[in-house]
């Protein structure tokens, strides 16, 4: 299991000390994540991807949950309206109730896939002036650790603390 630590960045250089002093402490590159505003040059960092910059993932829970009770309440009503009294009511139900979830997950995360990721909306202002995010996936037991070590080189970074959604990819 990891915890995502958040820091702020005041500039690029120090974004790639970061960088380099998290690759030494042995944390791989993919768990290392880097967002600034466009006008920023994230050459040499590893960006965040479609999943830490937009609301993809937000958006497909959102659409299972609505896909899932719009297909039941569309699988009920087909179910009533065929007046059989065997089991295929409630096969039509599970039907249509999975199909609701897949269709309305697909539209949401591809409109979700277009907005900008809702949890970062705290640190939006500081990204917006310049600075730079940094979201790095630790494991568990070396949380402490590893924000220790970051203090220690980097007195100038802001920690932002623990985002309280673990991130659920390895």
């Amino acid at each position: 299991m990891r915890r995502r630590v958040l820091f702020v960045l005041p500039d690029v250089n120090c974004a790639r000390k970061m960088m380099d002093d998290l690759l030494l402490a042995r944390i791989e590159e993919r768990h290392i994540h880097f967002i600034a505003n466009q006008d920023v040059s994230m050459a040499g960092l590893h960006e965040g991807n479609l999943l830490q910059k937009s609301d993809l993932v937000h958006g497909a829970q959102l659409g299972m949950l609505i896909g899932a009770g719009l297909g039941a309440a569309t699988g009920v009503a087909i179910a009533v309206a065929s007046h059989t009294t065997d089991g295929t009511p409630l096969v039509i139900v599970l039907i249509a109730t999975v199909l609701g979830s897949l269709l309305g997950a697909w539209i949401s995360s591809m409109v979700g896939s277009s907005v900008p990721n809702s949890r970062l909306r705290p640190y939006q202002r500081a990204i917006d002036e310049g600075k730079i995010l940094l979201m790095v996936d630790v494991p568990h037991h070396r949380v402490d650790e590893i924000r220790d070590r970051l203090h220690a080189i980097h007195p100038e970074a802001e920690d932002r603390g623990l985002d309280p959604h673990v991130p659920a990819f390895p």
